[in-house]
């Protein structure tokens, strides 16, 4: 008896690993956790946000206020009524409490503890344990739901609250609307209850004044009480961006006649479907929590923030009347790089929409954003990313967009805008001689800045701004020649070449140049450049960003001194020590997370790097190299993500690439193959066929490819064409143990160029 319980569990266990080895079986969803990188390695960390996929709403616990890394809080101040911009806080929030209302953000936090939450990207639910209320809720794409159940018999309280101008009203006996400040925006918002209040009144400078119905001003609130609830209490909150009784619209077509549940399974399945767009097998539990909880991170942004033929926007503070999406909130300095191509292969249609919504931007404000936010621009950064975006998803094809007024904002933005960092408007001096001489003039460290259009913090990072502006110009031109405009063509592929003008010959590094012709000295490849390097780089030093040259990487391997001199360099940037302690050089570059040697995982001008190795000849060299980034710094635990997370930048990074290749220039249409992490992965593409990437032998140790075949025929080189995957087809590695030295060692990217 006791020999056939064994055999039978015996069964059971291989029947169910064969279902989870399968990826037909498996629920995808319950391998995100939402807390993965709510800690930080120095700087930023992410919020356990539950929405929907690019929804408007998107709501989290407010924990402890300040840089805390939030999964260490163990204290809930409040609950967000939304968030309107990827990590830049929340507008409006409110807390329940039971017992005497307290006006104290302090005294009313309730412990909660991690171990009593249950949290999906649909569904989050914590134990207040000082009040001993389950709190729980769930979202739709213009509204949250959240219910709470008290188990004591006490008065029950709600408390709305805003630090910024905002305006609190108590309606209709069972509801509270209004409104908060995000910038020069507002945020209107209908949150009802489904029991009717008992009191209420308003709060002002932390004094509560009973029976009031309405509010104005900063440091302002609004409160209801209730002497007894027989059962759990919702509030159901809708937001817009147009207007209070829009808000309530909202509310009520998406939440109206369907209980907490029904909204609740509706975004399971809503998140399902968007997970299972990639399917995986093969993997360990530790890499199928860190893969999906990365593309759940790809799906936050952008934004959608159309409301119903109508939406808000900040570049012309207007409502306009459309039936197509208005998407903002969006990094492009980070997304460009893998974000967007991701989108370009699982939702190419909700691409165009967004390139779209970048071109309508424009014509409402006259430039080309790069941070689109619901308020407007948001100047940061460096770069004219939106001309990769824009040439990107035209040569891959997806052109159901005004593109011709799109080629007129690019080659605007590339002629009149400035360049300099976190500035956006008209050029100025500095960009005049860039235009003049094909390089940004850097000065001296101690040379005081005279120019008064430079930030105070961010300087004028001269070089990286020549090298992005080099790629931005390449991008120009390759718009400029599909639209019939030859002259511009010649003129933006000349200035593409720019980044020649910062590569120093002797020293083999990308650096600083004053005005005079002159290269700044002296110059410390690994140190120069003040904080983040920001005098003359972007957050990381030179050893990066001489590898910033996405347009024309067999130029850099020529200045380079050829293949041999271009991957000792490479090699050398994974092993190079830092010249002072390590604490020094991260409190000088705080961004440059996830250091291997000078090369730092968690920063973005990193991501293509590893993949370097290909366009030399040494493609087992980048299979080693992915391998060992992503091993060593992407886990599924609070500190997961390496750096600074940027709404998906990173994520959309280690999706890619962990499928086995990487967009490295965005717009030349080609993938650079590195090493595949699954034994298979299925990509569900929107003409209904599958690419599937199958990799034999693979393993921790299997790491090297051995030989490849696309649909069957023999496939001697380290990129993919985009046609080649968004088609179908399949992609059949045999991986091995040692490197194969010989397999696509032969192939040239010049082609590309």
């Amino acid at each position: 008896m006791r020999t056939s319980l064994i055999f039978t569990l015996l069964c059971s266990a291989l029947f169910l690993m064969a279902c989870k080895n399968s990826g037909e079986s498996v629920d995808v969803t319950q391998y995100v956790d939402p807390n993965i990188g709510t800690v930080s390695h120095l700087l930023q960390i992410k919020h356990p946000t539950v929405h929907r996929p690019h929804s408007m709403a998107r709501v989290y616990p407010v924990t402890q206020p300040g840089l805390m890394d939030r999964y260490f809080s163990d204290r809930i101040f409040g609950f967000a009524v939304n968030m309107p911009a990827y990590r830049r806080g929340h507008v409006t929030e409110f807390m329940v409490t039971s017992g005497n209302l307290s006006v104290s953000h302090e005294e009313n936090a309730a412990v909660f503890d991690h171990d009593h939450e249950i949290l999906h990207p649909w569904y989050h639910q914590v134990w207040l344990e000082d009040y001993d209320i389950i709190a729980d809720w769930t979202t739709t794409e213009r509204a949250v739901i959240y219910r709470f159940k008290p188990e004591r018999d006490e008065p029950f309280n709600v408390l709305f609250r805003s630090t910024e101008e905002a305006s609190f009203e108590i309606v209709n006996g069972n509801a509270i609307r209004g409104w908060d400040t995000f910038f020069d925006t507002r945020q209107y918002f209908y949150a009802e209850f489904s029991s009717d209040i008992t009191d209420f009144g308003i709060m002002k400078n932390d004094e509560f004044q009973e029976g009031l119905r309405r509010i104005q001003g900063s440091e302002t609130g609004a409160y209801a009480i209730y002497d007894h609830l027989d059962g759990p209490l919702e509030v159901r909150i809708g937001i817009s961006y147009i207007d209070e009784d829009q808000a309530r619209d909202n509310l009520n077509r998406e939440t109206s006649g369907r209980s907490f549940d029904d909204v609740k399974d509706e975004g399971y399945r809503v998140w399902k479907e968007a997970l299972e767009k990639i399917m995986i097998s093969g993997a360990s539990e530790r890499e199928m929590r860190v893969f999906y909880t990365a593309l759940y991170r790809s799906y936050e942004r952008m934004v959608d923030i159309s409301e119903y033929g109508r939406y808000y926007s900040g570049y012309d503070h207007r409502v306009h009347e459309s039936d197509q999406p208005f998407y903002v909130d969006d990094w492009l300095w980070d997304t460009f790089r893998s974000l967007h191509p991701l989108r370009l292969i699982i939702e190419p249609e909700m691409q165009t929409h967004m390139v779209q919504s970048y071109v309508d931007m424009y014509e409402q404000s006259g430039w080309l954003p790069e941070f689109p936010q619901v308020s407007g621009d948001y100047p940061a950064m460096i770069g004219f990313n939106s001309a990769v975006l824009i040439w990107d998803t035209y040569q891959k094809g997806h052109r159901d967009f005004d593109y011709r007024k799109a080629y007129e904002g690019m080659k605007k933005n590339a002629l009149e805008a400035t360049m300099l960092p976190w500035r956006r408007g008209p050029a100025g001096p500095l960009d005049r001689f860039y235009h003049e001489n094909g390089w940004f003039p850097a000065i001296g460290p101690d040379t005081e800045e005279t120019v008064d259009m430079v930030h105070d913090f961010e300087k004028r990072q001269a070089v990286a701004l020549t090298l992005e502006h080099s790629y931005s110009d390449w991008c120009v031109a390759q718009m400029a020649r599909e639209l019939g405009k030859n002259g511009d063509y010649e003129y933006f592929m000349k200035r593409s070449r720019n980044y020649r003008n910062v590569f120093n010959p002797e020293t083999r590094f990308m650096s600083p140049k004053d005005a005079d012709g002159e290269w700044i000295e002296p110059f410390c490849p690994q140190l120069s450049g003040g904080l983040g390097g920001r005098l003359y780089f972007a957050e990381n030093n030179s050893w990066i960003w001489t590898f910033s040259v996405l347009h024309d990487i067999p130029g850099l391997i020529e200045l380079m001194g050829g293949n041999e001199a271009f991957v000792e360099r490479l090699d050398a940037l994974f092993n190079e020590p830092s010249k002072v302690h390590k604490f020094r050089f991260l409190s000088q570059f705080p961004d440059a997370t996830g250091l291997m040697g000078m090369f730092p995982a968690g920063n973005e001008p990193s991501c293509h790097v590893p993949f370097l190795y290909n366009y030399a000849g040494y493609p087992w060299k980048t299979q080693r190299r992915i391998r060992e980034v992503m091993n060593s710094w992407f886990h599924d635990i609070p500190q997961g993500i390496p750096g600074d997370e940027d709404g998906g930048s990173l994520s959309s990074w280690y999706i890619l690439s962990a499928l086995g290749f990487y967009p490295v220039t965005p717009g030349s249409g080609l993938y650079a193959i590195g090493s595949p992490f699954f034994e298979e992965a299925r990509i569900e593409l929107p003409n209904g066929k599958n690419f599937t990437v199958e990799a034999v032998n693979c393993s921790r140790r299997n790491k090297y490819i051995q030989s490849a075949t696309l649909n069957g025929e023999d496939l001697n080189r380290s990129w993919l064409t985009h046609e080649e995957i968004t088609t179908g087809g399949k992609l059949r590695f045999i991986m091995g143990d040692r490197p194969n030295k010989e397999w696509a060692a032969s192939f040239t990217y010049d082609q590309m160029y």
